[in-house]
């Protein structure tokens, strides 16, 4: 027992544990592409205390069961060293024959992402928290709900291919918009039905268009669009 390391509370420290002059933890491990990497804390276990005046932190002993249990998944290392802007550029390139406006709309997205400070953070050190704050911030921004919507729909997707990936253990993004930030968009009424009434009338009294009569009531009362609806006349 006597050769075993001990820290300075007498405990016994594990393989790759060891406490610095200063009273910081470190804990040595090889990563999935064979190099040494070290992670440190103040705390050896979650009871401890954090010294005063030094930065509160996870204790070590849980950074070593994440980080073991991200080798034990085959996880890649600091997300490949990938940004969130380039997770998103490198999950937008497979989305290929897209129509003009989808396009339009993911470019839209890009530059948003490009503009925030989000956009250049590593895309594992992204937590739940993170993500949610950073659409937090963006309404508070100005912007708007379906902005924000068209964000999320790109980002998520992003970064549940870096989970396909095993670039990062969790999707960041997997949450509920609606409890995050406030649906502030106006529904649009594109038709009142004193106005859908009146429009009938004309076309059933009108000599000319009363003949598209009985299938723009259709296309009124159905939802269907124009290319679905076909009408056979004898």
């Amino acid at each position: 027992m006597g050769g075993k390391r001990r820290d300075s509370k007498k405990r016994i420290l594990r393989n790759g544990e060891s406490q610095r002059q200063d009273g910081r933890y470190a804990f040595k491990y090889i990563d999935a592409t064979g190099k040494p990497q070290f992670v440190y804390s103040w705390k050896l276990e979650k009871t401890d205390k954090t010294p005063q005046g030094k930065r509160d932190d996870i204790s070590l002993r849980k950074k070593e069961k994440l980080i073991l249990k991200d080798i034990d998944d085959a996880i890649v290392p600091c997300g490949g060293e990938m940004t969130v802007l380039e997770l998103v550029r490198k999950y937008l390139l497979q989305k290929t024959g897209v129509r003009h406006n989808t396009e339009a709309n993911y470019n839209f997205v890009v530059n948003i992402i490009k503009k925030e400070d989000f956009g250049k953070k590593r895309i594992d050190k992204v937590k739940l928290s993170d993500a949610k704050c950073w659409l937090i911030k963006l309404q508070k921004d100005g912007r708007g709900y379906s902005t924000i919507h068209s964000v999320r729909g790109v980002v998520r997707p992003a970064f549940q291919m870096a989970v396909d990936d095993d670039l990062i253990s969790k999707n960041p993004f997997e949450f509920q918009l609606a409890t995050v930030v406030v649906n502030d968009s106006v529904t649009r009424e594109a038709l009142t039905r004193k106005q859908e009434r009146a429009f009938l009338e004309f076309l059933e009294n009108d000599k000319q268009f009363c003949r598209y009569y009985e299938g723009i009531y259709i296309l009124f009362k159905t939802g269907l669009r124009i290319s679905e609806l076909q009408i056979e006349r004898s």
